[in-house]
This record gives C-alpha cells, structure tokens and sequence, in this order.
C-alpha cells in the first residue's frame, strides 16, 4: 500500500495508538473474540514498550497514527504484544507491514525468533499469523512464559477455548 509509513512510535503518537486500540476493539468483538468494555495500554504501558522493546506505529500520508505494532523483548525473542489498525484503515495491509517491520527489528536484533499469543478463530488472527510462518503450539509444548501468559489472559476474561500461541523462528 502506498502512503503508508512505518516509523518507530515517538512519545507525541501515544495517547493516539491507545484510541486506535480502544477502536479496533470493535473489530475483536464482532468476530467474537473479546467481550465487555473496551481496555487498552495505557500510556506508561506504551512509554515502557518504547524503552524496554519495540513499538512501530503506521502513519498515513498526513502523519496521523492509522496502526501500531508493539514487541517486547523476552528470553532472547521478539514476543509480540499487541498489533491493531483503526477499523477505518484496516484491509489495507498496514497490518502486515506492521508485522513484517517488527519482525525485521528482531532479526536486526539478532533474536532467536518471536512468539505471540492471540485468537485462534478470529480470520484477521491466528490465520493471518501463519501467513506470515508462525505455527500454532500445542499446549503440551508450551513454553513457561507462553504457558503463563495464556493463563492470565483467561484470569483476566478472554476464552481460553480461543486463545493459541504461536511460534516462529528467525
């Protein structure tokens, strides 16, 4: 897609990518993944990600924030947090530039891959993961960090029937 830019987030883009996320919510909700009010990171969540990990953000040709991308860095792997296009953009592959961007920082890195945790069901989701070579784990090879981070999402409401981890080395 042309016009699209993607650029490591600066701290003015913040408190946009929180309202992009609280915005593609919607998406997640309509394909019956969440439920309940809408949450997202807050802004020392995403002023973290700049300084601990990776946060990519997709501006358009006027430099206004469409979609970020956000990685942390754990266990020498690239784990993606969160990945979300406002629902006016999306369809566009601005989230597949997001991903491919990130995922060429953890090369860059030198990182022995990256991991991720999502919807299995939701098209726009695991699906679009392994388009991209990710591979779905089974849980009896899950690693502790997947392992716990998929136990907390379902203590903090999402279905644990929905969620998979993915895998994909670099």
């Amino acid at each position: 897609m042309t016009g699209i830019a993607i650029r490591t987030a600066q701290r003015h883009h913040l408190k946009a990518l929180r309202a992009i996320e609280i915005a593609a919510f919607e998406t997640l909700r309509s394909a019956g993944a969440v439920e309940g009010p809408a949450v997202a990171s807050s802004i020392d969540d995403f002023r973290r990600l700049c300084r601990e990990g990776v946060l990519l953000v997709a501006l358009s040709e006027n430099e206004t924030p469409v979609g970020f991308a956000a990685g942390r860095i754990v266990d020498n792997e690239l784990h993606i947090a969160e990945a979300d296009v406002h629902p006016d953009w999306q369809r566009k592959g601005i989230g597949r530039q997001l991903i491919e961007a990130l995922l060429a920082e953890g090369r860059k890195r030198c990182l022995r891959g990256a991991s991720l945790t999502t919807d299995r069901f939701a098209p726009f989701n695991a699906r679009f993961y392994a388009s991209l070579g990710f591979n779905m784990i089974d849980e009896a090879e899950l690693s502790p960090r997947l392992s716990a981070l998929l136990t907390a999402e379902a203590k903090g409401g999402l279905d644990p029937d929905r969620r998979v981890a993915m895998q994909l080395w670099f």
